[in-house]
């Protein structure tokens, strides 16, 4: 599985040890930055994660801000994207198993690492459900269709 991390300043340590522990595990990761303590505005690094993501050029996406809810508001301006906040792993896993989500934003101010790590764990490990949640999630895609 290819998976795309990027984060800001609110979430740097939090992305590269999310990195780190996802290349341990196996998995191709490409990091859209940034790499530097220095302040970036969440969304410059949450489109071309969500883009990629969109493209099908990575299976998913893991965005880190301050507390995961500006990330997730710019990832999911792009059209394709299921970007979901989550800060506990009730949500991490059922953003996966009943919304197919793509992309999983933390809060590095919200959250320890410890605990980001086992939400990223929760989100790659799980496939979608489908069944009835297929449905769901394709009138989501249609809002999206018809908003555009």
């Amino acid at each position: 599985m290819k998976i795309a991390v990027g984060c800001d300043h609110g979430g740097l340590e939090h992305k590269n040890a999310i990195a780190a522990h996802l290349r341990e595990r196996g998995f191709e990761v490409t990091d859209f930055g940034i790499t530097e303590n220095k302040s970036v505005d969440y969304p410059d690094i949450a489109l071309p994660v969500a883009e990629s993501v969109a493209a099908g050029e990575h299976d998913r996406g893991i965005l880190v801000c301050g507390t995961g809810i500006g990330m997730s508001l710019a990832a999911n301006k792009v059209k394709g994207i299921r970007a979901a906040a989550c800060s506990e792993h009730f949500s991490a896993k059922y953003t996966r198993l009943h919304n197919d989500s793509n992309i999983l934003c933390l809060g590095g101010r919200v959250i320890g690492i410890g605990t980001a790590l086992e939400l990223v764990d929760l989100f790659v490990d799980t496939a979608f459900e489908g069944g009835r949640h297929q449905k769901r999630v394709d009138k989501v895609m249609e809002i999206e269709r018809t908003q555009a």
